[in-house]
């Protein structure tokens, strides 16, 4: 089960934290633990924030203990809040995670100066480059990413060129991504 986009919100702002990395949950789970008592392990988190594809429903003490994080007595007067006009569809212009997306699924960014990469989602955080303009990811090359996020660098955890691994890259350094494009 993956939070509603509301209540992810809620978090951010309470947590003082975008949780846009999987990192990200080790903090929250250390804020919600020295807030509340209750502990809510990283893991738990991750999949709950959609980081993790999972679709085991949580303990009704986990969702509860998020519940009295974000102030409320329980998870079912949580849950009542509206959705104030945010959806996923809209989170997903500025983020578009691994996680969330089908195998087959192809990602296009841009990058300044005048970069176009696009690429075919494998699985597991992998994807193949099908077109590289003006950029050093090459076409066929292998890379391993967790997440892109408008208007910041892009992570490539590993990048592979012919069976071989390169290491890390950053692509956008500078200005962050211009743009992102699930096709």
């Amino acid at each position: 089960m993956k939070l509603p986009f509301n209540i992810i919100q809620l978090l951010k702002t309470k947590s003082g934290n975008m949780l846009r990395q999987p990192s990200d949950c080790e903090y929250l789970s250390l804020d919600i633990e020295s807030k509340t008592g209750v502990r809510i392990g990283a893991t738990t988190l991750k999949r709950l924030l959609g980081f993790a594809q999972d679709e085991r429903e949580p303990h009704t003490s986990t969702l509860d203990g998020i519940a009295r994080y974000l102030g409320y007595a329980h998870w079912e007067e949580l849950s009542q809040i509206e959705d104030e006009g945010n959806s996923d569809f809209e989170a997903a212009d500025e983020e578009v995670r691994s996680a969330s997306l089908r195998i087959g699924a192809f990602v296009e960014m841009t990058y300044l100066p005048d970069r176009i990469v696009k690429m075919q989602y494998l699985g597991n955080q992998r994807y193949r480059v099908v077109e590289s303009v003006n950029s050093k990811l090459q076409k066929n090359d292998e890379v391993e990413i967790l997440n892109f996020v408008l208007h910041h660098p892009l992570l490539v955890l590993n990048v592979w060129r012919d069976g071989t691994s390169l290491g890390q890259f950053t692509a956008g350094r500078v200005s962050g991504l211009s743009s992102i494009k699930v096709l």
